[in-house]
């Protein structure tokens, strides 16, 4: 449950806990720690020998840890399990647990903002922190609207959709939402990064028109051509003058 555990652990989504002997989780997605992993297991009684009449308890504990050490790891990283502490510390509170709510607020905003825009989302819509666009109705693949987006200041990741041949030329776009809703944004301003990102899937479109089909050639026109260029700078100055109104976490200064 790594992209949902924080999101779990808020209790704003149904937990795997009931259903899973084992769950694995990294800590520094939702769960919002430092970069690092955890694995749950089931202790208890399993069930009763017929014979005997015992209990026969769940034997995953001394597996799992004999797996992790000394198998696999060595020296424990005192640092980085000081900060999983504090990261399952931040997550009992209630601001941690109105975080990722807003979260999902904020998720369900942005899909509603790229539906009324026209783009085709997976499964409809989302009911966590991510959404994922299917960019075939535009004529376009996530590679190239990933690229002009990184080149404006937009962080977002080209992702494989169902019916896709190639997990290297996908046609999905993944958007999510827990590190803006960091930086306070609420419903109204994801309305507004929709509408930035959907300057930059009109200038990946403009681009591929110009460039053709290969990938050379459409980085090729983004650099190149004048046009372009003038779109690409002034979506990057408004990305970084829209950014600007929130606050950065870790930077009162900012």
């Amino acid at each position: 449950m790594a992209h949902i555990s924080g999101l779990v652990a808020a209790q704003v989504i149904p937990s795997p806990f009931e259903y899973a002997d084992i769950v694995t989780t990294t800590t520094h997605k939702t769960l919002r720690g430092g970069r690092s992993g955890m694995i749950f297991f089931r202790r208890g009684t399993k069930s009763v020998d017929k014979k005997t009449g015992k209990p026969v308890g769940y034997d995953y504990e001394s597996r799992i840890n004999n797996s992790v050490f000394p198998s696999l790891q060595g020296g424990p990283h005192n640092h980085a399990i000081g900060s999983v502490a504090v990261a399952l510390r931040q997550a009992c509170s209630p601001e941690f647990c109105e975080y990722q709510s807003q979260i999902l607020r904020n998720a369900k905003a942005m899909a509603a903002a790229l539906v009324e825009r026209g783009y085709t989302l997976v499964s409809g819509g989302t009911d966590t922190h991510l959404v994922l666009v299917d960019l075939r109705s535009k004529d376009l693949d996530g590679a190239r609207v990933e690229t002009v987006c990184n080149a404006c200041h937009i962080t977002v990741n080209k992702n494989a959709c169902p019916g896709d041949r190639s997990a290297l030329n996908p046609s999905g776009l993944r958007l999510g939402v827990p590190a803006l809703t960091s930086r306070q944004f609420k419903e109204p301003d994801f309305v507004k990064v929709v509408e930035l990102l959907d300057r930059g899937v009109a200038i990946a479109a403009q681009a591929k028109e110009k460039s053709g089909n290969k990938m050379k050639d459409f980085r090729e026109i983004l650099n190149s051509d004048p046009d372009i260029k003038c779109q690409l700078q002034e979506l990057r100055n408004d990305v970084h003058s829209f950014a600007l109104k929130f606050p950065m976490p870790g930077f009162d200064d900012h």
